[in-house]
């Protein structure tokens, strides 16, 4: 047998079958396929946008975003995990209950922003955020309404639909979104283009997941799900403080367009980093959920993603410190290089947050979310303290200096805790960072090597460089991958 079909064997022998790693196997595929591909296209947006729409249009949104979001997570109370985790997550009276429930809630926030939006408006001096405030959140109501039967996929790991409904309408709300910039050359284009993202979801979600909730009363469900949700209760609005505040804080200090600068950066990174958190969410949650107890095997798997995950992301995160100024300007043009610190230190940011949620998955399938919830508390405390006296003194950079300050925080309370709740050996959890930190030294000498030689001037060729000291570090992990199970 050539190497060739010894490899075909292997992954036919990965993906088939009723086994958990067979399911998250297909589950990963599908989920990553879906998620490139709605990358790809938010990418390509990106790039088009950059130059349709002032950067003020993307400070404007990111303003109108934050304050709709801090509404929208003081009142979560985590009923996706909520369903998922829960062995009756699968019956129609558990996934009805949690459906009215969460349009209940959708309903009242969308209330409360639509008297509060003239306030804001006010607040920033912006009159626009008034009216972008009111159609925006319509996007939390239809998020609510998606179809009831869409949870049970996820916790039966039957994520080829689950994709094609939050990965395809995302991709029809791309398309919408770009089309609605070359006709309205606005922000508005922005906020319909949200909207219609939304929309698409719910459609498809019930195209896929066919079944309307029923008006029948399951109380204990209601209060199983209640019970659940007090450990989740203010979860979302500590994450915001720590994900948001520089939102907050910046447009209070800098201009509109200064703050599109900001943004588009940071957004670079935040939002496949975003999109890889929810995907591997939806992954190791209910994969931890099917070992629940089982210490060892909890263990293992993080210790698993955590190694491949190292091996992959800081090798990337190497790149974007020495070529982040070039990448900004060939993605959005020669305006946005300024923020090129910003993008390198977002870049870190991002990739100690994948890690963290790691970990947040492993204690939501052990029925602990307060276990994050003190973490998440922590580094917002760490982040309200920071980030106005930083952003003041180093203008956007602080914002994300704050930001990564804040992660570490909340990075190292988890591991902690994690030790406490299933006994995580570190040793094991960590020996990949060593070898990834050694190999990622080539992209490190090819960066410092295109500012010798004068090539840090030509973007186009200080990407290349870089990205082939990046390939050359995946290619030296190559002997390494026989022995990868010493790794964890």
């Amino acid at each position: 047998m050539n190497i060739v079909e010894r490899v075909t064997s292997v992954v036919k022998k990965q993906m088939h079958g009723d086994a958990l790693r067979a399911k998250a196997a297909r589950g990963g595929m599908s989920l990553g396929t879906g998620t490139a591909a709605e990358q790809v296209c938010r990418f390509a947006r990106n790039m088009l946008l950059a130059r349709l729409l002032m950067p003020s249009a993307f400070g404007t949104m990111a303003i109108v975003m934050s304050s709709s979001s801090i509404i929208t997570a003081i009142s979560d109370v985590g009923l996706g995990p909520a369903v998922i985790q829960h062995p009756r997550g699968t019956e129609d009276s558990f996934l009805d209950a949690a459906w009215w429930l969460g349009l209940i809630r959708a309903v009242f926030i969308y209330a409360f922003v639509f008297a509060t939006a003239p306030w804001v408006a006010r607040f920033y001096v912006n009159p626009q955020l008034n009216g972008l405030l009111r159609v925006t959140l319509l996007a939390t109501i239809l998020d609510a309404m998606l179809s009831p039967r869409s949870k049970r996929i996820q916790k039966e790991m039957k994520f080829g639909r689950y994709a094609m409904i939050i990965n395809g309408g995302s991709i029809l709300g791309v398309i919408t979104t770009v089309v609605l910039a070359f006709v309205l050359r606005s922000v508005w284009a922005l906020a319909f283009g949200y909207c219609a993202e939304n929309i698409f979801r719910c459609l498809f979600s019930y195209i896929l997941c066919p079944g309307l909730p029923s008006l029948k009363i399951d109380r204990t469900a209601y209060r199983e799900l209640i019970h659940f949700s007090k450990g989740m209760f203010g979860l979302s609005f500590l994450n915001l403080v720590f994900s948001r505040a520089d939102i907050f804080v910046l447009g209070k200090l800098v201009t509109a367009n200064t703050l599109g600068l900001y943004t588009l950066a940071v957004y670079l990174v935040q939002t496949p980093a975003t999109f890889l958190i929810n995907m591997m969410g939806s992954l190791l949650l209910p994969a931890f959920s099917h070992v629940r107890g089982d210490k060892e095997r909890s263990n293992r798997m993080l210790s698993k993603v955590t190694s491949g995950a190292i091996l992959l992301g800081v090798p990337i995160v190497m790149m974007f410190w020495f070529c982040g100024s070039s990448v900004l300007t060939v993605v959005y043009g020669a305006r946005y290089a300024v923020g090129g610190t910003t993008l390198a230190i977002a870049g870190i940011v991002a990739f100690l947050n994948i890690l963290n949620n790691f970990i947040t998955s492993l204690f939501f399938a052990e029925g602990k979310p307060a276990l994050h919830r003190r973490a998440v508390a922590a580094s917002a405390v760490v982040m309200v303290i920071c980030i106005y006296p930083i952003c003041h003194f180093m203008g956007i950079v602080g914002g994300q200096v704050s930001a990564l300050i804040a992660i570490v925080v909340s990075y190292l309370l988890q591991v902690e805790r994690a030790r406490d709740v299933s006994g995580l050996r570190v040793t094991r959890y960590a020996r990949a960072l060593l070898p990834a930190i050694c190999v990622s030294g080539v992209v490190a000498l090819a960066g410092v090597g295109t500012r010798v030689s004068g090539l840090v001037r030509i973007p186009v060729a200080d990407i290349a460089i870089c990205c082939a000291g990046c390939a050359l570090a995946y290619l030296l992990y190559v002997p390494m991958l026989s022995r990868m199970r010493e790794l964890v």
